[in-house]
């Protein structure tokens, strides 16, 4: 243990391991409540190497010890042996709609990157095929298909993989579980029963919900399992004990969660066609369908085409809401893609929008629908307003195909009126939700560009000279020098040179173009680092920890790359003030010492595109 005898000492002088009844932490400081203050020796911990400062009020007994208190905390924690969750600190209270989306995107986004390879191969081949470079009978298609479908096949692979340690499971129990539910004996296999029970025919491949659904069950059974089996056995025992019991409840519960949810939608659509008319249910599963793929039902409408096709001839409902609802996807991120100004979202938008009009809209919809939420709106207009026509117009497809290479099969036997009405369909969906992406705009977009004044442009020098590196203004305000800032731990430059600044507007950029390292769970403070190694940390407002996130919204999350003057959070900094809080907000170079100097601005009025201060390189 790294801070083993720096925190032995910590708690001998905040009065043992009796006198700590919870600890929390924020960016640079431990926030101990103790059961008596009397007891804790301030003069002899403010003395300590590694303690910048020692803070008592009425909230709380805070221990500066600097930026790298989380590993800090960690150690301590095992050694009072508490656990984070044991802390009295207020938890963030979500909505459970938010939460399940947001735990649903943060799966995706680690397994964005097969998703999309998947899309842009689809895309090849439809194109290879249909110039007649490649027969899809051939071995090579049949190579480069198989690499298509396993991303989609093993997808509950990628999800088990991706979600556990987020849902406080095991990666490798979880991967162990999805590999069982695609195996052959379980995976669309009829007739399977357990402890006598039957269970019905589902197909897991394909699907994310069953697999998120039991490795957020396994992480529960996970925490059950180290409290009732002793230590001495959990290496052996833990992994028996916990796959004994989610392998099962995964086969009896969530996977027929699935199912069922999958044979709801059937039956929904089977009784609009018969009460209300086909035209009703094109242009509700055209509006819709976004919605049925991330459950990972799309395919449970397979046997009603067939059934369809197999008894006129034709196909009055569901191919063509596909591919007008395909099309719908690719249009709303076309719009997306218009609307953007960030390179790196353009690039995503504009690959997921060919992949899309293809006709598959998974790396659309896992990568970026359920991450910004308002394409399903777009979709919804676009792909309803596509669907009602073709409804009302009478479209019908003869063959099991869409996308964009599937409309020559609306011709039929000479059909081109039909053929025209489905072209027609599709333009509506493509121009509709383009529109009403664009106009919905990004929720987590950066700010409009701001062309740099003289004084922020950095210009290039010869590397023979000394270098300087300008970081910008966080919000609009009154710049302050660090030293005035009330708050010790700053304003003697103990976390690093840098500024304060005195908010009037609510908007908080990023200073410089670079990766964010750390987003605090309250959103009061994050971590910011350039290609350069400079070291950025944004402290908004003073003890606002204790506000626990109210009041303040972040934009971007741990990893994400961001440019200089983008937006990266919304605060209310009225609301922070009439809670009692200085709202003076600091940028600190945390690794000064690396560098020849920094150097703060004067203190004056700025704006965001301002430079704050300048780094010698």
């Amino acid at each position: 243990m790294k801070y083993k005898e720096f925190n032995e000492q910590i708690i001998n002088y905040v009065g043992g391991k009796a006198n700590v009844k919870a600890v929390v932490h924020c960016m640079t400081r431990l926030r101990f409540t103790l059961n008596d203050r009397k007891l804790a020796d301030t003069d002899a911990l403010k003395n300590m190497d590694g303690v910048i400062d020692v803070v008592s009020n009425n909230v709380a007994y805070q221990v500066i010890v600097g930026t790298h208190v989380n590993e800090v905390y960690k150690e301590l924690m095992d050694m009072l042996g508490l656990s984070a969750d044991s802390s009295d600190a207020p938890k963030e209270k979500k909505n459970p709609i938010k939460a399940i989306l947001d735990v649903v995107s943060e799966s995706m986004t680690p397994i964005l990157e097969p998703i999309i390879c998947a899309g842009l191969l689809a895309a090849f081949l439809s194109i290879v095929t249909l110039t007649g470079l490649i027969s899809p009978e051939s071995p090579t298609y049949q190579i480069f298909d198989a690499l298509r479908q396993a991303v989609f096949y093993f997808l509950p692979i990628f999800m088990a993989m991706s979600s556990a340690k987020r849902l406080g499971a095991s990666p490798y129990l979880a991967v162990a579980l999805a590999a069982t539910l695609l195996s052959q004996q379980i995976n669309d296999v009829k007739g399977l029963s357990l402890f006598g029970l039957g269970l019905p025919q589902i197909t897991y491949a394909n699907s994310f919900i069953p697999i998120l659904l039991a490795v957020w069950f396994m992480g529960y059974v996970t925490k059950l399992s180290k409290k009732v089996i002793p230590s001495a056995l959990q290496y052996f025992l833990c992994p028996l004990f916990i796959m004994l019991i989610t392998l099962p409840a995964t086969l009896l519960v969530f996977g027929p969660v699935g199912f069922y949810v999958g044979e709801g939608i059937i039956g929904f659509f089977n009784f609009l066609m018969n009460t209300i008319g086909g035209w009703f249910v094109m242009m509700l599963y055209s509006a819709l369908q976004p919605f049925i793929i991330m459950l990972g039902a799309g395919n449970f409408i397979m046997p009603v085409i067939t059934s369809l096709l197999a008894t006129n001839g034709y196909d009055p409902v569901f191919t063509a809401s596909c591919t007008i609802s395909d099309i719908a996807v690719g249009g709303a991120m076309l719009g997306y893609f218009l609307r953007s100004r960030n390179m790196k979202q353009k690039q995503l938008f504009g690959t997921v929008t060919l992949s899309a009009i293809l006709g598959v809209t998974e790396p659309a919809v896992y990568g970026v629908f359920v991450k910004f939420r308002r394409p399903f709106i777009a979709v919804m207009i676009g792909g309803g307003l596509g669907g009602l026509f073709a409804g009302i117009t009478g479209v019908k497809s003869y063959s099991l195909a869409w996308g964009l290479f599937g409309l020559p099969s609306y011709i039929g036997k000479n059909d081109f009126m039909n053929f025209g009405l489905m072209i027609a369909a599709v333009v509506i969906s493509f121009v509709g939700a383009t529109i009403s992406a664009y106009l919905l705009g990004i929720p987590n977009e950066e700010a409009d560009a701001i062309e740099e004044t003289p004084d922020t442009k950095q210009t290039p020098l010869d590397e023979t000279k000394v270098r300087t590196i300008p970081v910008g203004s966080v919000v609009a305000g009154e710049l302050v020098q660090l030293s005035e800032v009330n708050d010790q731990a700053f304003s003697t430059g103990a976390l690093g040179k840098g500024v304060g600044i005195v908010p009037t507007s609510n908007e908080v950029f990023s200073p410089i173009d670079g990766e964010v390292t750390a987003v605090f769970p309250t959103k009061h403070a994050i971590g910011l680092v350039d290609e350069n190694g400079v070291e950025v940390l944004i402290h908004i407002g003073i003890n606002t920890v204790e506000l626990d996130g109210k009041h303040f919204e972040v934009l971007v999350e741990q990893g994400q790359k961001v440019t200089k003057g983008q937006k990266i959070a919304e605060v209310d900094f009225d609301s922070v003030k009439s809670a009692g809080y200085d709202t003076t907000s600091m940028v600190v170079i945390t690794n000064t010492n690396q560098f020849l100097d920094v150097i703060p601005a004067k203190s004056g009025r700025v704006i965001s595109s301002d430079c704050a201060m300048n780094i010698v390189l």
